[in-house]
């Protein structure tokens, strides 16, 4: 494999992870209204569970080829991205409102599963199955939160389950997890060819070049809300999108397989908690990130991106 052909491995990788969550999300959407699942529960479940299928995919596959590296990288490289790219970005464009329950509940348990995180690699210098079982049971108590308490006080819908055939529901359905399963393997063969060629770690391409790959869907759905003024779950998203990078995804990674946790870690995961308090701290008065506070988060992206690439 060539350079030039990694790269492209890379950008039809990262194509087929996209569409390939979309088709899954609207083909499960599908079956669970078919079957009577209220849309408050699809949107909290099945719509974000599917969100993060790209940064399941490539930290699954990533662990079961041996690059490890590109495993961690990408969850930690995706969350410190989602939080001072991201939303840094967004802000700039426009003031973010931020709810109350997001600062006092959902902001809190990213911080908490941020340090979780960093202590398991820190003493266990790895996550293995026990780890992945303590991230899965944070996980369901959240999403059981979540759902409860988003039936109780009557929250908005934003899941829109498309009306499929049972026909398109099964070709959705498959395409879109065999879109998954081949574009995370495009990914994680073309970035580690991609690593070697240019004589950098598996950790440099996972947390920079991977982590932006699939962290493209936040991203542009972020800016193009901020662009239309519709920016009210913006931060909301982002928090739950971190939140299932660290539970489901390096979760599932842990039960699947042990993942070692290299010491050039520990900095990546002290910026990872670093960023979440900062989030928390900028919003946490006004419940809303201004431009400020933008110009802050992605002014501490730069200072990061510069610190990994001179270690």
């Amino acid at each position: 494999m060539t350079f030039l052909l990694s790269c492209v491995s890379i950008i039809i990788g990262f194509v087929l992870l996209i569409k390939g969550a979309d088709f899954f999300v609207d083909g499960a959407a599908s079956v669970a209204t078919k079957v009577g699942i209220p849309q408050i529960v699809v949107g909290l479940t099945i719509v974000a569970f599917g969100t993060s299928a790209p940064e399941a995919a490539v930290s699954i596959g990533s662990a079961l080829k041996g690059s490890d590296g590109i495993s961690i990288g990408n969850v930690l490289g995706s969350n410190i991205m989602n939080i001072l790219v991201i939303l840094g970005i967004t802000a700039i464009i426009c003031n973010l409102p931020v709810k109350k329950s997001s600062i006092k509940v959902d902001m809190p348990v990213m911080i908490g599963l941020s340090i979780l995180l960093f202590v398991f690699g820190y003493f266990m210098h790895s996550f293995n199955y026990i780890a992945g079982i303590v991230f899965w049971v944070i996980l369901v108590a959240y999403v059981v939160y979540l759902v409860f308490y988003s039936i109780k006080n009557g929250a908005d819908e934003d899941a829109e389950a498309k009306e499929l055939s049972v026909l398109r529901i099964v070709i959705y359905i498959v395409g879109g997890i065999v879109a998954i399963v081949y574009g995370s393997s495009l990914t994680v063969d073309g970035a580690s060819y991609v690593a070697a060629a240019l004589g950098v770690s598996d950790r440099i391409i996972g947390l920079t070049v991977v982590a932006f790959g699939t962290s493209l869907p936040e991203l542009v759905t972020s800016v193009t809300a901020a662009r239309k003024n519709n920016t009210d779950i913006a931060v909301g998203n982002i928090v739950g999108s971190n939140i299932f990078n660290m539970a489901f995804v390096l979760g599932t990674t842990a039960i699947i397989r042990k993942v070692p946790f290299g010491e050039a870690f520990y900095f990546d995961g002290i910026i990872a908690i670093i960023a979440a308090v900062l989030l928390w701290v900028l919003t946490f008065k006004k419940c809303e990130l201004n431009r400020v506070g933008g110009i802050c988060l992605f002014a501490g992206y730069v200072a990061y991106f510069v610190a990994i690439l001179v270690q």
